[in-house]
């Protein structure tokens, strides 16, 4: 890599020249199996037809004009994505953390109007929003936030899967307006709570007139085998946050919202010069097309199950192996101690993966894989793992 790069990766010594599906080739045309996604971004896998030719013929017509005039493309994105989640509106931005700054912008615009003089949001440990000043603020990592002080004030945090710490935090706190949480905690080690988590949350929310925010930056766009991860329960959030998967690797951030939420932001209240453009919007509208046609929320969960059945049963005997979670497609291997000794391995063996959490391997396949390549990633960890023991 050349010197003229910023050092903020510790880049494996790859690097990919082209990819089809789940399958990536390196510049020395050696061939991996992608159980990563570019981080469940690539969720119809690499090089996906309709999605380039989406691209390409919107390059060809018209790239950007600007959000002062009227962009057909968003209007139908938005279309799209307000019938699939329920919600009412949406903002577009570039990334999932402008997608989240506009969710924190919201809520703070909310409590403002409700005479809360300093707006504050319940967040929760061991989470991740992102990388801006606020994003970072709201991530709870301490590893993300060292060196960039002071952090930006407003945010109260609570153990996640914890329902009764909320509650403690709302008799005591008459400044909270909002609570961000990602239905399943991705950074954080795939995390999955109790059933009933959001739910309770979307109660705790109505009682005390909080607006409940989602990050779904991860967990969204079929990854754990519905349209959306709250899905799986019976509560609809009053913000919602996409990126990642809604382009397939086109840059493109959703800020979703709904009822009283849905009307706080007014002309200069917010904005963005690239969010929406056409470009953006073709991918995105190109993206869901091809997740509703192939069925792909059905094809993640039935896959997700293949991949955490194989995974447990490969893996039942090993003693560094403490547990194995998923839901859809979004897998973690959490193991007994620090394992990032294994993404070379597995990138050596032809896989990629990562390992988040120290300790946890996260598996993040396209939502487009099929059983055989399922069953190559079981195989290749199982041997790998095993080979600790």
């Amino acid at each position: 890599m050349t010197d003229a790069l910023m050092s903020t990766y510790k880049r494996l010594p790859v690097t990919f020249a082209r990819g089809e599906g789940v399958w990536l080739w390196d510049t020395e045309g050696k061939r991996y199996l992608d159980a990563l996604s570019g981080i469940a971004v690539c969720s119809l896998g690499h090089a996906n037809a309709k999605v380039a030719d989406a691209i390409c013929a919107q390059a060809r017509t018209l790239v950007h004009t600007s959000n002062v005039y009227g962009i057909s493309n968003q209007a139908k994105l938005a279309d799209a994505l307000t019938r699939i989640s329920g919600m009412d509106n949406v903002f577009f931005g570039n990334s999932g953390a402008e997608a989240n700054e506009a969710a924190i912008k919201l809520a703070r615009l909310y409590g403002h109007n409700k005479g809360v003089a300093n707006p504050t949001i319940i967040v929760m440990e061991n989470s991740f929003h992102g990388r801006t000043l606020a994003t970072l603020t709201a991530t709870g990592n301490r590893k993300v936030q060292a060196g960039f002080e002071p952090l930006v004030q407003g945010f109260v945090r609570a153990p996640f899967n914890d329902i009764e710490a909320l509650e403690k935090i709302a008799v005591h706190n008459k400044d909270i307006v909002a609570i961000l949480v990602e239905p399943v905690q991705g950074e954080g080690g795939v995390y999955i709570p109790a059933d009933d988590y959001l739910d309770k949350i979307r109660a705790l929310c109505d009682k005390n007139g909080w607006l409940m925010m989602l990050d779904e930056i991860q967990t969204g766009m079929c990854r754990t085998g519905k349209w959306f991860a709250h899905q799986h329960g019976n509560s609809q959030p009053d913000v919602m946050t996409l990126a990642k998967a809604l382009g397939n690797g086109m840059p493109i951030g959703a800020c979703l919202a709904r009822g009283n939420a849905a009307t706080l932001f007014q002309p200069g209240n917010h904005g963005s010069t690239f969010g929406g453009n056409p470009l953006a919007c073709a991918a995105a509208l190109a993206v869901i097309g091809e997740m509703e046609g192939l069925h792909l929320s059905s094809n993640a969960k039935t896959m997700g199950e293949r991949l955490t059945t194989g995974l447990r049963d490969a893996l039942s005997d090993s003693a560094h192996v403490k547990t194995v979670r998923g839901l859809g497609l979004m897998v973690g291997i959490e193991l007994t101690e620090p394992c990032a000794d294994l993404v070379p391995k597995a990138l050596e063996k032809g896989l990629l993966i990562n390992v988040t959490a120290e300790r946890v391997i996260r598996l993040l396949p396209p939502l487009v894989i099929e059983a055989t390549e399922i069953d190559t990633i079981v195989d290749t960890l199982a041997t790998l793992i095993k080979q600790r023991d």
